[in-house]
């Protein structure tokens, strides 16, 4: 016990790095800067991108790649739209304030780019594997673009033990305490269930998981947005005084008020940018393990599509549960995470409650089919395509293990791990900006010229 103590202790001090102000700093700043280098094309483009990821639906079945652009989306979606949308925008506001959202919102908008860069790369330098299908993502880039195929692999061994506890074992346990709490349902039975449906999908691959989470991520956050726009509508006179109260908390947060402690305006920038890199996963380089999949042969088609990923989830989802805690006023009552959610839920609609315990039942089970597939193709860059079997055995396996044990030691270092992908994968996208810039600039002056030419003839 004593050894476990220690090891937790250290675990907890390489965490706070992983996690703390430096790293984040470094995330959002990688973001701005991104931003910069390809003036603003997160929102000249956007328009654009979301036309490609939701409405132009044709599938390139004559282009490489294992699924469409909507599946890529969809899976990496499947990932991000989690309990960070319920739990941690409620945890950020809870200890940062109202203020808090604004900064998820900075976050998420120079996070685009960052999320941009990440598809433009995993899928100029992805690789058709033994199996024929397509594998991409930091490892990928890291080696063929800086050709350090050394950093690559510390990527991809931080990336398929993270993938245990952030994508699979803590998404299990909030599962298994959601349905306990409301349903009473034993955990034991919850981790069998999720079990069974887990291999079901996993065991079939990356299509398999395109296909069900093309249909499983969009009725989760349709289901989960239609009970928080209910709340909205029912209060939406509150609506912009909300909007204004969040503005001018991240600049002058607010003192001591019902159960809430009162914030600092560091405060607030650090849980909202936080957790807003927490639930988008901006510049921690799972995501373009997805993109790398899509039936393309344009880096930048995809990369569109693949920013949209961020816009949805901390731009349209995060906000609206801010909102609902905001407009409700549950968020100075004291309480945090999924609990507060909840509460503001049930303040706000009748089976309030049971629209955030099937959310994160739902938003859970997608993440945990999401990051299999980043774990997979993790283990697979280290060791083949012969480890991708056991991998994603041993990861159904530790879905049951997840929804029963509170196994704090191997949370605290898969977490720690999570924010240590960051590292190797902000120093590729650095030095690859300018490939980043060459491609896309390469791209729209070809749009420009088959513009050009079609008005002339």
């Amino acid at each position: 016990m004593e050894l476990i103590s220690t090891l937790d202790a250290i675990v907890g001090k390489i965490g706070a790095f992983a996690w703390g102000p430096p790293m984040l700093i470094l995330l959002v700043g990688t973001g701005f800067w991104l931003t910069f280098a390809l003036r603003g094309l997160q929102f000249s483009k956007l328009g654009h991108a979301l036309y490609l990821a939701l409405i132009k639906r044709k599938e390139d079945t004559d282009e490489p790649g294992d699924i469409t652009h909507f599946q890529a989306l969809m899976t990496a979606l499947s990932a991000t739209v989690g309990t960070g949308n319920i739990a941690g925008v409620a945890t950020a506001i809870a200890v940062g304030g109202p203020g808090a959202l604004f900064w998820m919102w900075v976050t998420g908008l120079v996070g685009m780019a960052t999320k941009y860069a990440e598809a433009v790369l995993a899928v100029k330098y992805r690789v058709v594997d033994e199996n024929g299908e397509m594998s991409g993502g930091p490892m990928y880039y890291i080696s063929k673009g800086l050709n350090l195929p050394w950093l690559g692999t510390v990527f991809a061994v931080f990336a398929s033990v993270a993938a245990f506890g952030i994508g699979n074992m803590v998404q299990s346990n909030s599962v298994a305490d959601a349905v306990e709490a409301t349903y009473h349902v034993p955990q034991l039975v919850t981790g069998v269930i999720l079990m069974v449906c887990t291999a079901a999908v996993v065991l079939g691959g990356i299509k398999k998981i395109g296909k069900v989470t093309g249909v499983l991520v969009p009725i989760m956050i349709v289901f989960y947005m239609a009970g928080a726009s209910y709340i909205i509508l029912t209060h939406i006179s509150a609506v912009p005084a909300a909007l204004v109260f969040i503005v001018k908390q991240a600049f002058n947060p607010t003192a001591a008020v019902g159960g809430f402690a009162g914030a600092s305006i560091m405060l607030a920038i650090r849980m909202g940018v936080a957790r807003g890199v927490f639930s988008n996963e901006s510049g921690l380089g799972s995501a373009p393990i997805a993109a790398a999949a899509a039936q393309t042969k344009s880096p930048i088609s995809q990369a569109l599509v693949s920013m949209t990923q961020t816009f949805i989830d901390t731009i349209i989802v995060c906000t609206m549960t801010g909102l609902v805690l905001i407009i409700t006023g549950a968020w100075s009552n004291g309480e945090t995470g999924a609990q507060l959610t909840t509460m503001a839920f049930a303040a706000g609609m009748p089976g309030g409650a049971h629209v955030v315990t099937i959310g994160i039942i739902l938003f859970a089970y997608s993440t945990i089919l999401g990051w299999c597939y980043y774990g997979e193709k993790s283990i697979e860059y280290i060791f083949g395509v012969k480890s991708v079997l056991p991998y994603r055995i041993a990861f159904v396996i530790f879905v049951g293990v997840g929804a029963v044990a509170k196994l704090s030691l191997v949370w605290n270092i898969s977490d720690t791990l999570n924010g240590l992908m960051a590292i190797p994968n902000l120093i590729g996208l650095l030095f690859l900006t300018p490939v980043v810039v060459s491609e896309t600039k390469k791209y729209f002056d070809n749009k420009k010229e088959k513009v050009s030419v079609t008005v002339k003839d």
